[in-house]
């Protein structure tokens, strides 16, 4: 069977006798299902055993009873239970012999669940199953309030379905990547479900079980959550099923052999690909990247902002059963590039390396979607190591692999190598912003040159300044960070400038970029986004008031710094700055442990989620953040800058080149742009290059990722300041005036 760039399919089996039907829209339903999940993450009260077993018992005495009593032949009511109850239902139906078991006995009838895959049709089925309950159950309260003090053994529940939702208390976690919403992701999913169970079918004699991915697994969950239609789609292979090992199942050398090699037999193409990796069910390795599902981008409001987009890519080789002398293997090689951004990025794969009686997965990146693709080359070497001659050349553009079937391409070039590359739907990611150094400005924006004097007809520019260039992940200007020094009006040769109030040192984020008029000298945009205003200081202390409405106190103590952060305007959440990379952005690695100083993390605290959620890193000393799209980017550029400019004064220190007032020079757009390409920690033995660090999350090593392209303190000895920019004493004596 040839390799086909649109992959084959379970129609393509022409020794199959039928193929797998599903009786419902799964990919609608898979929809509904994640959202569901998504909701029960914010009710964490359900995992707390007594309200568990109250769910349970409310579930079993109350809800199935009247849902046997309203329905009528197969078809269930359009009527939704409360959400402690749907999700004891939702959670007993993942074992469909237990369910089916108990509704047999119980009701002698198996109990089908409405598909409701419209948000207006579940509010109304919500209403409605409110006003039966009502009427049925006076005395009960519809929605459930969580326990807390309540002892379990007063509960009496049914055991076996508290075994079973208990079983499925991480479920969520399983199915918290935003790209599994996508509707093509659902649709590639629903389609390797389908040649999944053909698969079971043609092969269901073998000895080990078979091993669903997790987009396989989600449609199969999903499936089940529909008791009576699984039934009557599966009643032809349900003793097959037994070979299926479940989600909870330890992962078996055994079945993932038993598993990959029946469908690249079948399908001529690796099992795995993008977001449906094995190593997901096992969860050994952190992902290298945080994505959260959210639907709102605060940041909208900034129209100098662009979103990030990522993907995941995966590329499989194999070789074509072609022979040849190992020394001849041992000459080629494969190189894979990045078309856009990173070129410095090249990656190779031995030929030799190369099996040819299976798919070996070569490369594993997260990349953002302004890469393009990526070109992957085969190369020979020459008797000159310096000498290479590429033989043959191929390339996978994003936006082919999202049009095609499974979101995967596979390609044959050299007459000997078959590549197959997959992808997930690019979804939006964290911000990624850093400042660097700019020209002084004046109270207007406008930068201190000759060529705006000119423009002005030599009238004095008054105030002074520091300024920085706000640049996100491509390099684009977004915002302009100032900092207020001096005050007063510099004529040449005239007044001597003069340093401003503590509390007149104001910090303020402009949004947008510079204008230019003549070079490099411009502007500042004239929208003032946010200001961070000094209150309260002393060798110790230094507090803030952000236009936000938050307040910012920064202390040092013998503990090392602490950061209070309220906020005066809203009672439905709570903010804390905590100490170092936290959560999410926690770091293993020991070897960079003496950056974690310079990290702070922004946790916010709501109702819905109150262990708190890690909404931005910010690394104070590098002015690098990183944030999700539901945080503020002008309030997080406020606290890392307050922070800096408090800890240089407390410490007597510059701190991230406070002191240069020109611009730096910076590492090419599109040599080595940071964040936008990842690899994966199980590529981790492939990163020996001179550019890894580039490709690890910015975080885990920040310093040698952010590092400039020359060396800041002898570049600043360098440059000559004008005179109407004043020298370095008077930002040293605003700036860190213990150095007086």
């Amino acid at each position: 069977m040839s390799l086909v760039s649109n992959g084959i399919h379970v129609s393509d089996i022409s020794d199959e006798k039928a193929v797998f039907q599903v009786s419902i829209d799964l990919v609608a339903a898979a929809r509904r299902h994640l959202a569901f999940l998504q909701t029960i993450v914010e009710f964490h009260w359900l995992y707390n055993n007594s309200s568990l077993r109250q769910a349970i018992r409310r579930y079993d005495e109350l809800w199935m009873p009247l849902l046997s009593d309203l329905t009528v032949g197969k078809r269930p009511p359009i009527l939704l239970p409360p959400l402690d109850v749907q999700w004891v239902w939702h959670c007993h139906t993942l074992n469909p012999v237990s369910y089916r078991r108990y509704c047999q006995l119980k009701y002698s009838k198996i109990l089908e669940k409405p598909l409701i895959h419209d948000e207006g049709i579940e509010e109304y089925a919500l209403n409605n199953c409110h006003g039966v309950w009502s009427e049925r159950y006076p005395f009960e309260p519809f929605e459930l309030e969580a326990i807390c003090d309540e002892k379990e053994e007063e509960i009496a529940t049914n055991d076996d379905i508290f075994k079973e939702v208990s079983k499925q208390r991480s479920l969520c976690s399983r199915f918290s990547e935003p790209y599994m919403f996508e509707i093509v992701f659902l649709i590639s999913a629903k389609q390797r479900y389908k040649e999944f169970m053909c698969l079971l079918q043609r092969f269901k004699d073998r000895e080990y079980r078979l091993r669903p991915t997790l987009d396989i697994q989600l449609m199969l969950l999903t499936h089940q959550s529909y008791p009576l239609m699984y039934a009557e789609d599966v009643k032809e292979i349900e003793a097959d099923l037994k070979k299926v090992a479940g989600i909870w199942d330890p992962l078996e050398e055994g079945d993932v052999e038993a598993t990959k090699k029946p469908w690249e037999e079948v399908f001529d193409q690796p099992y795995e690909k993008a977001g449906a990796m094995l190593d997901q069910i096992v969860g050994s390795l952190k992902p290298p990247v945080y994505w959260a599902v959210s639907d709102v981008d605060v940041n909208s409001k900034y129209k100098s902002m662009e979103p990030r987009f990522l993907l995941e890519l995966c590329m499989f080789v194999r070789q074509k059963a072609v022979v040849k002398h190992l020394q001849e293997k041992k000459m080629e090689f494969l190189q894979l590039h990045i078309i856009r951004c990173h070129k410095e990025m090249i990656v190779d794969e031995e030929m030799s390396l190369v099996p040819s009686d299976t798919w070996k997965k070569t490369w594993h990146f997260y990349c953002e979607f302004g890469t393009r693709g990526v070109i992957l080359e085969l190369r020979r070497r020459g008797t000159n190591c310096f000498k290479k001659s590429i033989l043959c050349t191929t390339a996978f553009l994003w936006n082919d692999l999202l049009r095609a079937p499974c979101l995967t391409v596979g390609k044959e070039f050299g007459k000997q190598v078959g590549a197959v590359a997959s992808i997930t739907p690019p979804v939006q990611a964290p911000y990624l912003l850093k400042c660097v150094p700019d020209r002084v400005t004046d109270d207007s924006g406008a930068m201190i040159s000759d060529d705006i004097l000119k423009m002005n007809r030599y009238r004095p520019q008054e105030g002074r300044w520091l300024s920085r260039t706000v640049l996100d992940h491509a390099g684009r200007d977004c915002f302009i960070v100032r900092i207020r020094v001096g005050g007063g009006i510099w004529r040449r040769g005239g007044e001597i400038p003069t340093i401003v109030k503590w509390e007149d040192r104001i910090v303020e984020v402009r949004e947008g970029s510079w204008t230019y008029i003549a070079g490099s000298i411009g502007r500042a945009p004239e929208k003032v986004a946010g200001t961070a205003t000094p209150k309260e200081k002393s060798n110790e202390q230094a507090s803030w008031s952000l236009s936000t409405g938050d307040e910012l106190t920064i202390c040092r103590a013998s503990s090392g710094l602490i950061f209070i952060l309220q906020n005066n305007t809203s009672t439905d959440h709570s903010v804390r700055i905590l100490k170092g990379r936290k959560m999410q952005y926690q770091v293993d690695d020991k070897v960079h442990e003496e950056e974690e100083d310079a990290f702070v993390t922004l946790v916010r605290y709501t109702p819905g989620n109150p262990n708190g959620r890690a909404t931005a890193l910010i690394n104070w000393r590098l002015v690098v953040v990183e944030f999700l799209p539901e945080e503020d980017a002008v309030l997080v550029l406020l606290i890392c800058m307050a922070i800096l400019r408090s800890v240089a004064d407390m410490a007597g220190e510059d701190m991230a080149n406070l002191l240069v007032r020109r611009r730096l020079k910076e590492h090419k757009t599109g040599m080595r742009d940071w964040g936008s390409i990842v690899m994966h920690p199980s590529m981790s033995s492939k990163i020996k290059s001179p550019y890894s660090p580039s490709l690890q999350p910015w975080y885990w090593n920040a310093k040698a990722v952010m590092a400039p392209v020359e060396v800041d303190k002898s570049r600043q000895s360098t440059i000559n300041y004008s005179p109407a920019e004043c020298g370095d004493k008077l930002y040293k004596d605003a700036i860190i005036p213990k150095s007086k």
